[in-house]
């Protein structure tokens, strides 16, 4: 996903590469690396989670209300500053592209409408003011025609002019949108973060055009083109249910590993041979009654051991008949 190492590592290598003519590109990218960097560790602590019970805890919803607020702030710098500029660079035109596919993977699992993944959730509409279990329903603040936004019950009216006017003026910066300060109870709905829909067909569309660009500027065995592949792979398992499309796609990618001549430094060789390794399981993944007759054991049984055949012994006084 956008949170994948080896989309970090091209993350920094062409941010600092495009530091001395691009400062506000290479800004950017910095700050995207940051964002996946905490994105990745919210997602491995989401998978851990994968079955989760009908109610979630107060905690599982934190954490994928935080999973949608970076994913949505990663987008919204991803197509505002990155895209339009990385024309000139081909490997960043693909990661970029790649990562806004990432993003709109993470909608799809977390918050499609209709759901199509167990890791989703369903939070209550912000309109309605309905509340999650276990959670009191929000309620929006109270307005009045051409007042603006009413007073609260309790507040005192007569403090100073320096002073917040209101309880929302003001004072230290809180937790972003959606998710509940420290010690806190209350959580809005997700809508409040971004309107949940049907993300797969945005999502398809983009993941189509990052693997045209990866076969179009990337050689067989570049990392960052069998990243994109093997991130395509595990979306079309996960979230187009499409198991025999998965399976093929990760057995063409790695033949056109073994087919290709270019050279590459050992870093990139390392990450190779990772990505080749996953897209190899992704080969077998679904494949429920063979796979669990490799993991029991070997697939045909050896045949029990024979006795070795006898050999006649001559009697005594006969053993050199000759």
């Amino acid at each position: 996903m956008a949170s994948s190492e080896v989309d970090q590592k091209f993350l920094g290598k062409l941010a600092k590469n495009v530091e001395a003519t691009n400062p506000l590109l290479a800004s950017m990218l910095f700050k995207i690396l940051g964002l996946s960097i905490s994105l990745a560790e919210q997602l491995v602590k989401a998978k851990k989670q994968r079955r989760p019970d009908p109610v979630r805890s107060p905690e599982s919803l934190e954490l994928i209300f935080h999973i949608i607020w970076l994913s949505r702030e990663g987008l919204v710098m991803l197509q505002q500053y990155v895209i339009p500029m990385v024309g000139n660079y081909p490997e960043l035109k693909v990661l970029a592209y790649k990562l806004q596919a990432s993003f709109f993977h993470i909608f799809v699992l977390f918050h499609n409408d209709p759901p199509v993944s167990t890791m989703g959730i369903a939070t209550p509409d912000l309109a309605a003011g309905m509340a999650s279990p276990g959670f009191p329903p929000f309620a929006p603040s109270r307005t009045e025609k051409g007042k603006g936004l009413a007073i609260e019950d309790g507040w005192n009216s007569s403090q100073g002019s320096i002073q917040p006017t209101h309880p929302l003026e003001g004072g230290p910066v809180g937790a972003p949108p959606g998710l509940a300060p420290p010690g806190s109870a209350v959580y809005l709905p997700a809508r409040f973060l971004k309107e949940p829909k049907n993300f797969l067909p945005e999502a398809h569309q983009y993941f189509r055009e990052a693997v045209a660009l990866a076969d179009q500027y990337l050689w067989g065995s570049h990392s960052l083109r069998l990243s994109v592949k093997t991130e395509y792979a595990a979306f079309m398992y996960d979230c187009l249910h499409d198991a025999e499309g998965s399976r093929r796609l990760a057995k063409d990618t790695i033949a056109e590993v073994y087919e290709a001549t270019e050279g590459m430094d050992d870093d990139m060789f390392t990450d190779a041979c990772e990505l080749v390794t996953v897209l190899g399981r992704m080969m077998k993944r679904g494949l429920g009654s063979s796979n669990t007759l490799r993991n029991k054991g070997p697939i045909i049984s050896s045949p029990p051991p024979t006795a070795p055949p006898a050999v006649a012994v001559p009697p005594p006084g006969m053993e050199n008949p000759i």
